[in-house]
């Protein structure tokens, strides 16, 4: 049987075959146009039963080649016999009928039927004619699931039969496409036969009807079957068939070895005309001329980016093409692939607000800390997602973003100015800006963005995300440091009392100041204090009273650093497994897809149960539990008018400018990485709206002393690949096809409402250890970062020429160029990571 690739029955008759390329002999194809020239040939064939085509064929022979009536019975009573199907059983089903099954052979005089979608031997056994209805077995066969959405059979019937003195060819197609009862594997209508009968001779029916199978799978001879009104259009069609032919010498390769069906098909339209890039010695550099436009996502074609001349022309473009989708972007979020995302999402918005929450709180004094971070998270991006032009986009505080307010915080403080009124004024103006350049059609300034710029930005917030998360686990080898002198021996000198008595020694505590402590491997000397408090005194209460921790082991915690390295190892390869686990052999499609979508939550579920079984004090997940603000000399309003002199309002449109700068390239660059076309969106881009809806959100969290947000590459990514869609048919050997993106908008909504809800689910989160979750950031950076075509040339860089893929821009641009754009792009990469590091990070969005 054929969909795409060929498979066989295997010897012994019990399974199919691994799915292969057909491979056949040259010979084959040579007498497969001799039976289609001078064989019998039906075009549009008005018939509605298997045997009234058996009539109409055997009737309508040439008169040099017709039949006997007494042949011609025979023959129709021949064709007429019911085909033994090769069925696809389960393995429980082969575990019950283990040494049961009967010996099969091959019946004399009966022909083996190889059609597309039943293949097996002649039965033994007394046989039955063919059935007006499909059978039971052909209703519930399993590799219907196999097979797409209005796909016909085709049925090729060849064999060696004794009373024919001659072959018997003839080539069949219906005019309407009709179920043929009980003659294919699974219940299709059919369009197309093929019979090749004929004596006893060297001629090698099967090889001819293989041959003819496999024209049949190839896209363009089909439509040629389709088009056909004459004998000679079908010839053209072989004959370009046998034009594209490639042929194996014999010696260079084995016949016998089954060639794996390719990752990738060519698109018919490929072979239709000769590439004219395969002309060309040398390309440009242009990722067009490498055959990769789809992947080079810059929507220059489309209408998005187009300037109309009018005030808010290109917003209300926005808005008329966006309107209609609105209603589905609520309908289409109806599937288990969306509850697993807003899972996903949810936790890594969660973990970046607090992340950012509190680092923001260190930097302002907590004029803005993790509860502002949460509320903020929330509301901007619950509006974001519910008028924004692209939902999938998720809002989050960004590390340029930061560094503004840490300057800006310490501007304030030197200045004697109020911080949160200085910075209403900033976000006023930057609002202002951001709708003048909506109003003049800013945006279409994207077009001119390039794939190095988009990989430079996305390469760089990809390894900040790794960076923040490795640096963030390291520190927890200062809050609990590891005991790196200790000596087994040694074990009965470590110990760790209360004094309250008087001051003594100071150790460091959990994250203090370090001091100097006496070697924890010398055994313990007369200078050290007894407890002057009863025993059984915890360190917390220990502290409380005034007290002071003695001892060689007082501020040593190894366990707990050991464990959270390995959660947050641990987590971040489950994840990669899991979400790998799509691709693998094992357990059917639909349980593999299942894992796969809900690969995150499931690794953080594991590493959740073995923290929890080990009961360590790893460091918890902390969410705010009360609803006021992190300092209480501020309130949840800020006025725009008297703690600074007048002229503040104006002197900030200054500031406000480099912040237009910043958000508009952050917000506008994700905005063109998540609408390439690589991703197949099919509801179009809101880069008009978009800034927009983020120019007004200024405004509100501005006037509410909350973070202001942009749009966050990295786990916006991470949205996108969480709604992937692939094809739920695919044909054995074929890889799932790419359908495009759930594009919806309740999967923010829902993320951002949960987000906005964490403060009530405190008792719940606390339990998530903080390592688990830097885990997901890593592997949300390592994805992202893989996501760019830059790594595949950085790989380039570490291969000899021998090793490399076989990728297209390498078949049409000289490899030195390739290295040269790649170390340029690293160059920029690396001075781009230098800027951040500074306080000149102000400036980054000026030098992308």
């Amino acid at each position: 049987r054929w969909i795409r690739f060929e498979e066989k029955v295997e010897d012994g008759g019990e399974r199919w075959s691994a799915p292969h390329v057909p491979a056949l002999p040259l010979h084959s194809l040579f007498q497969l146009r001799t039976c289609l020239q001078k064989g019998t040939m039906l075009l549009d064939l008005d018939a509605t039963s298997f045997k009234e085509i058996i009539d109409k064929a055997l009737s309508g022979q040439p008169e040099e080649a017709e039949l006997q009536p007494a042949l011609r019975e025979r023959l129709a009573a021949l064709l007429l016999l019911q085909p033994q199907h090769q069925p696809t059983k389960s393995l429980l089903q082969l575990l019950a009928e283990l040494g049961l099954s009967p010996c099969r052979g091959r019946k004399p005089g009966c022909p083996t039927r190889h059609p597309p979608t039943a293949s097996s031997p002649g039965q033994s056994e007394p046989r039955t004619q063919i059935s007006k209805t499909p059978l039971k077995e052909q209703l519930r066969n399993r590799f219907k699931k196999k097979v797409l959405p209005g796909a016909e059979a085709a049925h090729v019937a060849v064999g060696e039969v004794e009373f024919l003195e001659k072959p018997f060819a003839a080539f069949i197609r219906l005019r309407c496409a009709v179920s043929l009862g009980s003659l294919a594997e699974v219940s299709l209508p059919s369009r197309f036969l093929f019979i090749l009968l004929g004596p006893p001779k060297a001629k090698a029916y099967h090889e001819v009807g293989r041959a003819m199978a496999t024209l049949l799978t190839d896209e363009l001879f089909q439509r040629v079957a389709w088009q056909a009104e004459h004998r000679e259009d079908l010839m053209a069609g072989m004959e370009a068939f046998l034009d594209e032919l490639i042929v194996l010498p014999p010696g260079k390769w084995d016949p016998s070895a089954r060639i794996p069906p390719p990752s990738c098909l060519p698109a018919p339209r490929r072979r239709t005309a000769v590439d004219p890039l395969d002309q060309q010695p040398h390309g440009n550099g242009d990722m067009t001329a490498a055959g990769d436009r789809a992947s080079a996502g810059h929507p220059r074609s489309g209408e998005e980016l187009e300037r109309t001349g009018r005030l808010f022309g290109g917003l209300l473009r926005d808005i008329r093409r966006k309107a209609p989708w609105y209603g589905s972007d609520f309908s289409d979020a109806l599937h288990p692939q969306c509850l697993s995302a807003v899972l996903y999402i949810y936790l890594a918005t969660v973990t970046n607000a607090i992340t950012f929450g509190g680092m923001l709180g260190d930097a302002t004094a907590n004029m803005q800390g993790v509860l502002e971070s949460f509320l903020g998270t929330a509301f901007a991006g619950f509006v974001f997602c519910l008028f924004s032009g692209q939902p999938l986009t998720i809002l989050s505080s960004t590390g340029p973003v930061l560094v503004f307010e840490r300057l800006l915080f310490s501007f304030s403080q030197d200045h004697s100015l109020d911080y949160l009124e200085f910075r209403l004024w900033i976000g006023l103006w930057v609002a202002f800006f951001g709708v003048v350049l909506v109003a003049t059609e800013a945006s279409h300034l994207v077009r001119y963005f390039t794939r190095f710029t988009e990989e430079g930005f996305c390469a760089l917030i990809s390894l900040i995300f790794i960076y923040d998360s490795l640096q963030k686990m390291l520190s927890l080898a200062d809050a609990f440091p590891i005991n790196w002198h200790y000596r087994l021996d040694n074990v009965t000198s470590y110990s760790c009392t209360c004094n309250l008595s008087s001051p003594g020694r100071r150790v460091r505590r959990w994250g203090g100041p370090k001091v100097s402590v006496c070697d924890p491997s010398s055994p313990p000397t007369s200078s050290l204090q007894p407890p002057t408090t009863p025993a059984g005194l915890s360190r917390t209460q220990c502290l409380d009273r005034g007290g002071h921790l003695l001892g060689t082991s007082c501020q040593y915690v190894p366990d707990v650093t050991l464990i959270s390295f390995l959660l947050f190892g641990g987590t971040f390869l489950f994840c990669t497994a899991l979400k790998r686990f799509r691709s693998s052999r094992y357990f059917p499609v639909g349980v593999r897809k299942l894992v796969s979508d809900f690969a995150v939550i499931l690794a953080i579920l594991a590493s959740c149960a073995v923290d929890a079984v080990l009961g360590l004090e790893t460091p918890k997940l902390l969410v705010p539990s009360k609803l006021k603000p992190t300092n209480p000399a501020r309130g949840w309003i800020v006025f725009p008018f008297g703690a600074n002199p007048w002229w503040v309002c104006l002197v900030s449109a200054v500031p406000a400018v480099l912040v237009t700068i910043l958000i508009f390239m952050d917000q506008q660059i994700t905005a063109v990485i998540l609408n390439r076309r690589e991703y197949k969106l099919q509801k179009g881009a809101g880069f008009h709206l978009d800034l927009l809806c983020v120019s007004l959100l200024m405004v509100v969290t501005s006037v509410t002393g909350l973070p202001w947000y942009v749009s966050a590459t990295v786990i916006s990514l991470a949205h996108m690949e969480s709604l992937r869609k692939e094809s739920a048919t695919s044909a054995p050997g074929e890889h799932p096809e790419f359908l495009g993106i759930r594009e919806q908008r309740l999967t923010g909504l829902a993320v951002f409402i949960l987000t906005g809800f964490s403060v009530f689910m405190a008792p719940v989160l606390k339990h998530i250890p903080m390592p688990v979750l830097f885990g997901v950031f890593l592997h949300m950076g390592v994805t992202a970062l893989n996501s760019i075509q830059l790594m595949d040339r950085v790989r380039l860089l570490l291969m000899p020429a021998k090793h490399q893929p076989d990728l297209a821009y390498l078949r049409h641009v000289p490899l030195r160029r390739v290295h040269l754009f790649t170390g340029i792009q690293l160059l920029c990469l690396a001075l781009l990571w230098l800027l951040k590091s500074t306080m000149a990070a102000i400036i980054f969005p000026v030098m992308v």
